[in-house]
């Protein structure tokens, strides 16, 4: 037990067996499909599109046994197109995650490295965009970061054992700002249950500087320019400080799964960065706030084939008024544990007055916006799982 905290506090203990066991596995998932937008900038966009369920990756994962319930582990993730083989996140060789830790069965994880956040932790798994409902099925803009758009740089991680269903864990991210302690600092923490039908979730994130330090953290990032690209928040990215609280919860019975989720995201002290074209509306004070609900089931129709349906809501406040209505309607079919085929629809519809302080037009993640209030996209596709 000595040993084990130790370990962990120092981050730096060095193996006392000369021969220990350890394991490296290569990992990844390929993930293909032909997407439809029916209105992408007034044009109907017929287009290949990768990553869709899950984003397409190679990564490998190792541990090292050092004794006493006490292992070394890493983790190098990358991300890429699988239709014309550029890397993802914005360029980054191991851009999806990066980290190395030291873990105890008793005691937790500890991890330093590029990381998910809390909210992606805790909440993330809950809607129905991180299931089976694809990354445009995910709530406007992921404005929650609940699909995991954004990753965090320079991150020391914590993440509790399993105690009895329940887990907890906490992140915090150094700015690195010479002189300027806060800038670009961020910081969440989580918890979750999990036990038989039941899975709950709660997270917290604080970002300082978000449309540099979490929106703009990938080499092809703007340094000075607007990273935060959809419209649900683009007229933000001059805001000081983003923060999310999210919760979710799911029950099964039988063959369905009924979930829900909830988030409260806040772009705080608009008008406060400066940067070319970060404040197109002008604003000069206040916050760009939203509520977002969802509800998702989905039913195992056969052992093969999943169902599933979605409807989410967002409702802007504060600065503007923006609302935003979203049904998905997705199918996936199993051809065997490690390779399924997919089907999915996304509608959403938008009304009130939108970040850019103009009329919101319909712009569901992951894809430009629409001319109008209303935009649909269909995604069918292949997954396959190594």
């Amino acid at each position: 037990m000595k040993k084990s905290l130790l370990a962990l506090a120092a981050l730096g203990v060095f193996a006392g067996a000369a021969h220990a066991q350890s394991s490296v596995t290569l990992y990844g998932i390929i993930d293909a499909g032909f997407a439809f937008n029916n209105n992408s900038n007034g044009e109907q966009l017929y287009a290949m599109s990768s990553g869709n369920l899950q984003g397409s990756r190679w990564g490998l994962r190792g541990t090292e046994d050092l004794g006493g319930g006490l292992k070394a582990l890493f983790v190098l993730e990358n991300g890429f197109n699988v239709f014309n083989g550029r890397l993802g996140q914005g360029g980054a060789e191991f851009g999806r995650q990066a980290y190395v830790g030291l873990g105890s069965t008793q005691f937790g994880t500890v991890t330093l490295g590029r990381q998910y956040d809390s909210v992606v932790d805790y909440t993330g798994a809950l809607e129905a965009g991180s299931q089976w409902a694809t990354f445009a099925g995910a709530h406007p803009g992921d404005l929650d970061n609940m699909n995991n758009a954004n990753r965090v740089n320079n991150a020391i991680k914590y993440t509790s054992a399993n105690y009895a269903g329940f887990t907890f864990g906490g992140l915090y991210s150094l700015g690195g700002v010479a002189g300027q302690f806060n800038r670009n600092q961020i910081w969440s923490v989580g918890l979750g249950y999990s036990q038989g039908p039941l899975q709950l979730g709660a997270g917290y994130l604080n970002v300082r500087d978000p449309n540099f330090s979490f929106f703009g953290n990938t080499p092809s990032s703007s340094t000075t320019g607007s990273n935060m690209l959809s419209r649900v928040y683009s007229g933000f990215a001059s805001a000081k400080t983003q923060q999310v609280i999210s919760a979710g919860g799911a029950y099964t019975f039988g063959a369905a799964t009924i979930g829900a989720t909830y988030s409260n995201t806040m772009f705080k002290d608009v008008g406060t960065v400066t940067g070319t074209g970060l404040n197109p509306a002008g604003f000069t004070s206040g916050a760009g706030k939203f509520h977002n609900a969802e509800i998702n089931f989905k039913y195992q129709l056969t052992p093969a084939l999943l169902l599933g349906v979605a409807y989410d809501y967002t409702k802007g406040y504060g600065l503007t008024d923006a609302k935003y209505q979203q049904a998905m309607l997705g199918a996936d079919y199993f051809l065997s544990k490690r390779t399924d085929v997919y089907i999915n629809g996304v509608y959403q519809h938008a009304s009130g007055t939108d970040s850019t302080n103009t009329s919101a037009v319909a712009n569901i993640n992951g894809l430009s916006p629409s001319s109008t209030s209303n935009q649909v996209t269909a995604i069918i596709g292949m997954r396959h799982k190594f």
